[in-house]
């Protein structure tokens, strides 16, 4: 064995080129994530309100294609048990769309808003999230009560549609503990969602397709996309406006919150700035 005189671990030589392709396939750090995802937040924090509600708005009438394109697959199948595992592909459209495109989507905003908020602990800041999330919660509901009307007031589909997308409502209404304990799983998944993004690079849509499609199949309630669902309901005259709030706004909301601030934004956080070196004095 040659003598190692400096008692060094041999290495393997890389030139310059080599070593660059190294660093690129090293997995990025959590800290390098949490800092990604907080300069958007700030920077979504700092748009006109103009602006994100024209974003929330396109953002509302994107989701609709969710449960549109989930009913088109549903209609064409035969009932079988594994008609659902199908139809759940078509659900992941509204989130490939709204992510691809940019646009502002309450349920992402459980994150991205929230990291900058925990950074800077100031009422000023929590002004800014809570001016944020209103006017995007508001624009969101709008695009998909339009979306809904376009669907369920005109005949562009066949009784046959109308049926399919009532059932698919019916079923996304369920108790209230229920509920919000789907939300969270959803409101969770979206946020994770969002967490990954950044390390994707080309998996983006993969990675968006992949965690909305078992939002899907697992029924677990989504404020937004359910939205459509229940605006529907509300428009064929299935479910009263009062319940629309009641068992499905409110405890989706809840567990959306809960699950997408405290299982995603929080946890990171602390994962994150307890990995990072001290401040320089």
């Amino acid at each position: 064995m040659p003598a190692n005189p400096d008692n060094q671990p041999n290495t393997v030589k890389l030139d310059r080129t080599e070593l660059r392709k190294t660093r690129e396939r090293i997995a990025i750090s959590a800290g390098v994530v949490h800092e990604v995802i907080r300069e958007e937040g700030e920077q979504e924090l700092q748009r006109p309100a103009k602006a994100l509600a024209w974003s929330g708005l396109a953002a509302g009438l994107s989701m609709g294609f969710s449960m549109l394109a989930q009913g088109i697959i549903h209609d064409g199948l035969p009932p079988t048990p594994w008609r659902k595992l199908i139809a759940g592909f078509g659900y992941t459209l509204g989130f490939v769309i709204v992510v691809l495109g940019r646009q502002q989507l309450f349920t992402e905003n459980t994150l991205t808003p929230i990291l900058p908020l925990m950074q800077e602990m100031t009422w000023r800041k929590f002004g800014r999230v809570m001016k944020l999330w209103a006017t995007v919660l508001a624009t969101n509901l709008v695009g998909t009560l339009l979306f809904a009307w376009a669907i369920a007031d005109t005949s562009l589909f066949g009784a046959g549609m109308q049926h399919t997308l009532t059932d698919l409502g019916s079923h996304a209404i369920r108790p209230f503990a229920p509920m919000v304990l789907g939300a969270v799983f959803a409101g969770w998944l979206v946020a994770l969602m969002v967490w990954l993004l950044p390390a994707a690079e080309t998996a983006r849509v993969v990675i968006v397709m992949l965690l909305t499609y078992v939002i899907s199949i697992a029924g677990f309630p989504h404020l937004i996309a359910g939205s459509v669902e229940a605006f529907y309901l509300v428009l064929r005259g299935v479910l009263p406006w009062p319940e629309y709030f009641t068992r499905f706004m409110i405890p989706t909301f809840i567990g959306n919150v809960i699950g997408g601030v405290v299982l995603v934004a929080a946890l990171n956080h602390a994962q994150a700035t307890a990995g990072a070196p001290p401040p320089e004095e």
